[in-house]
């Protein structure tokens, strides 16, 4: 059960950069069986479609999302601290190309032609971010920390906009620099001044 286990978290490790790479269509079972050194078979063993890949990989994705998203409420106390902290994670996988976009993200981009059961995940990190976007937001409007201009879902939704969108402005420039250019604006715009 353990090599299982291992072969399979293998399997998921080599396909989350092929899919950060070049999406769902990017990659098949011959690039993770080269990169891993185990046939195809093997592969198909483990996740017998490719859609039952992705969408265990979304599942971990998520489940890693949502506990990166706990530690940070539990390691700050301060909900401007916690979102300069989500956003310094984005801009150090960026600069150090550990990460350099989301995969989530990345997999919507083309939500028109994924399977159902994938779509449907991506779909769930999206609303899961967006509500700890949002309750971030009120938490610190609460506090006076932060000045929204709208309501904290939508100023989540832009938020959460301009991340991803700030993380393809980088690959779009081939520039880590671009990140933060984007996203350093919209969360001083957030700030209130005399914090």
């Amino acid at each position: 059960m353990n090599v299982m286990t291992s072969t399979s978290e293998k399997i998921l490790d080599v396909a989350q950069p092929l899919i950060v790479a070049g999406g769902y269509n990017g990659f098949s079972y011959a690039d993770i069986s080269d990169a891993i050194g185990i046939r195809k078979a093997s592969i198909h063993h483990h996740f017998p479609t490719k859609a039952e890949l992705v969408s265990a990989l979304v599942d971990r994705y998520r489940q890693q999302t949502e506990l990166g998203l706990k530690s940070l409420r539990e390691q700050f106390a301060s909900p401007a601290d916690q979102l300069q902290a989500y956003v310094n994670f984005w801009q150090a996988c960026i600069d150090d190309a550990s990460l350099p976009f989301c995969v989530c993200a990345m997999l919507a981009g083309e939500m028109p032609m994924l399977p159902d059961e994938v779509a449907s995940r991506v779909r769930a990190h999206f609303h899961h971010l967006a509500g700890w976007l949002s309750s971030v937001l009120q938490a610190g409007a609460e506090q006076h920390l932060f000045r929204l201009d709208k309501r904290p879902d939508e100023e989540a939704q832009m938020l959460m906009a301009s991340v991803h969108g700030a993380m393809l402005s980088a690959r779009a420039f081939d520039n880590p620099g671009m990140f933060a250019a984007i996203v350093k604006p919209q969360f001083a715009r957030l700030l209130v001044a005399d914090r």
